[in-house]
């Protein structure tokens, strides 16, 4: 399977379906972590692999930095996807997923609020970086 810009937007489309249908089925409000639980059952449903809570290693001029950072989902080891259930969105939210997006090297990032009335309108902000961009179309 060749990746392509064209295979991580297909791929990042399905897993805001996913997360629709979770909020669909469970309303705004919960915990983060039950809608971690709950989003990554739908995409495994889906047949998406997914891995939840990994490690981001961080470096400081070639050395190893023993701190835990753990992004939230990371779907086909290509989208990560941060959960959120707040009032809204800070700026901190979104240089959190960017630093995750980098540091792990990963070409597309979804941060999703769940604590809204529509996730697409309201809860929904898609990031992309240079890995992606270097992608082919």
């Amino acid at each position: 399977m060749k990746i392509t810009k064209t295979y991580i937007n297909n791929l990042a489309y399905e897993i805001v379906a996913c997360a629709i249908e979770v909020h669909k089925e469970m309303g705004p409000g919960l915990l983060e972590s039950v809608y971690e639980e709950c989003l990554t059952l739908e995409l495994l449903e889906r047949g998406l692999e997914v891995k939840r809570q990994k490690k981001v290693e961080l470096q400081y001029k070639d050395k190893k930095i023993d701190k835990n950072l753990y992004l939230d989902i990371i779907v086909n080891d290509l989208v990560i996807v941060e959960l959120k259930s707040v009032d809204s969105f800070h700026p901190i939210h979104s240089a959190q997923i960017i630093s995750y997006m980098n540091l792990s090297k990963k070409p597309k990032g979804l941060l999703i609020n769940f604590k809204v009335n529509n996730i697409v309108k309201e809860g929904l902000i898609p990031f992309v970086n240079q890995y992606f961009s270097d992608l082919p179309e």
